[in-house]
């Protein structure tokens, strides 16, 4: 273990003995850091955080402060974050309230560039990249393999498919089906992800019926309970067709269209 002297750790917290900590940097009584990560200078890691093995957190994050929620009471939540993941420069991840999940949660292998700020009850999967100063308001769901944008604002309760791309100052306020590209205030639709779906292996098959499937959603008159019903019909049955309908089924501030 290399830590820093004028580091401060609290006796309660559970270090494993690979970890760093550099300079200045304030970890709190219930906090506990996985093996071979290390922290830079300056970072504070609060409240009852768990961080995954081989995280690199960079100086003048913080980690675990209590939400920004009028609601909130003192209440014990959770900050846990899994193995991995790059946190840079002024990256703020707050606390949970006791609603919703119970926790503010990030998976493995995301990078959150500098200033990105995760809110209360977030919810991140894997192999996710938040581009400078991205903002998620609370509640927010992040599906695997989303990519947004610099100085991006999404809106709380909303939800980010996976594969899905937003373009650079955008702001989202409604949901991101899975695979589509949106960019704009507010967010328009600008077809499928193409690009990613390529670089991350997809079979032609499975890209040829999103398409499909995306031209009847975005392009056709139909109602949304109309197309959806059309895209079963219509569609070859694959994993990626079923999630992008079922998706899109279950959104209650309606999909970016």
């Amino acid at each position: 273990m290399s830590i820093h002297p004028t580091a401060i750790i609290s006796p309660g917290a559970i270090i494993e003995e690979s970890v760093e900590i550099g300079p200045y940097s304030i970890v709190g009584s219930d906090v506990r850091i996985g093996k071979d990560t290390s922290i830079g200078p300056h970072v504070v890691i609060e409240g009852q955080t768990e961080i995954g093995d081989n995280c690199h957190i960079f100086q003048f994050a913080s980690i675990g402060a209590v939400p920004q929620d009028l609601k909130f009471r003192g209440e014990k939540c959770k900050v846990i974050i899994g193995k991995n993941n790059t946190i840079r420069e002024f990256v703020t991840i707050h606390s949970s309230t006791s609603a919703d999940i119970g926790m503010t949660y990030i998976g493995d292998n995301n990078l959150l560039m500098a200033y990105c700020h995760v809110a209360h009850n977030c919810k991140l999967g894997n192999n996710i990249v938040m581009a400078n100063a991205a903002n998620l308001a609370g509640h927010i769901h992040v599906e695997d393999y989303a990519i947004i944008g610099g100085l991006t604002g999404i809106h709380q309760f909303t939800r980010i498919g996976c594969h899905s791309i937003i373009g650079g100052a955008s702001a989202v306020t409604q949901d991101i089906p899975p695979y589509v590209t949106v960019s704009g205030n507010r967010a328009k639709p600008y077809g499928l992800n193409l690009i990613g779906l390529k670089r991350r292996g997809f079979q032609e098959e499975s890209i040829k019926a999103l398409k499909k499937a995306y031209k009847i959603i975005y392009r056709s008159s139909l109602l949304l309970s109309a197309a959806l019903e059309r895209v079963k019909e219509e569609v070859d049955d694959l994993p990626e067709v079923r999630h992008f309908v079922e998706f899109i089924k279950n959104a209650k501030r309606g999909i970016c269209r």
